[in-house]
């Protein structure tokens, strides 16, 4: 019998993925020995190197380290398919639609600050909407929208100042030859 192999070409786009990914799955794992006020309300530390992407490399490479921090962050901490995963990955999903349409806000005004705070909503809404549909069943969950929105607000804010600062003082984004 033939041997077969297929070698898959990779890309200088694979590799600058996988290392954004790598940092963005560090992250996330590092902020779960966080101790949490509340459930489900985390900093998203994970997300800076999304933004950071995002504004170097645009939304498609967002998108896969955005998901690869999801699925590989979820794996390393024994939750992948566990209600978490859910939460996390319908939070990832709904911020990068709400990423991919704050891209066509004017530059002026909209940046890493704002497109981080739009996320953030997106991301909150997103694991509302599953836990709502899902895993409670009950209106009351929307009491807690209040704690979310400021969470958004507040997290959404220094994560974007921080993807704002790595974007100001790290070197200019390097063409790609893939």
């Amino acid at each position: 019998m033939t041997r077969s192999t297929t070698e898959l070409p990779v890309t200088n786009a694979d590799v600058r993925i996988a290392r954004y990914a790598a940092a963005a799955i560090a992250l996330s794992v590092a902020e779960a020995a966080i101790p949490l006020p509340l459930p489900g309300v985390k900093p998203g530390l994970g997300n800076i190197i999304t933004l950071v992407v995002l504004a170097r490399w645009g939304w498609r490479e967002a998108a896969w380290v955005a998901l690869l921090r999801v699925f590989a962050a979820s794996l390393v901490l024994g939750q992948f398919l566990a209600p978490g995963f859910f939460l996390s990955l319908s939070g990832a999903l709904i911020s990068l639609v709400v990423l991919a349409l704050a891209q066509h806000l004017p530059k002026r005004w909209f940046g890493p600050v704002s497109h981080s705070v739009l996320a953030a909503f997106g991301h909150f809404a997103g694991q509302i909407l599953i836990a709502r549909l899902w895993l409670v069943p009950h209106d009351g969950i929307f009491y807690l929208v209040p704690v979310f929105a400021l969470a958004a607000v507040v997290f959404g804010t220094v994560n974007g100042l921080v993807a704002d600062y790595l974007l100001r003082h790290s070197p200019p984004r390097a063409t790609s030859s893939n």
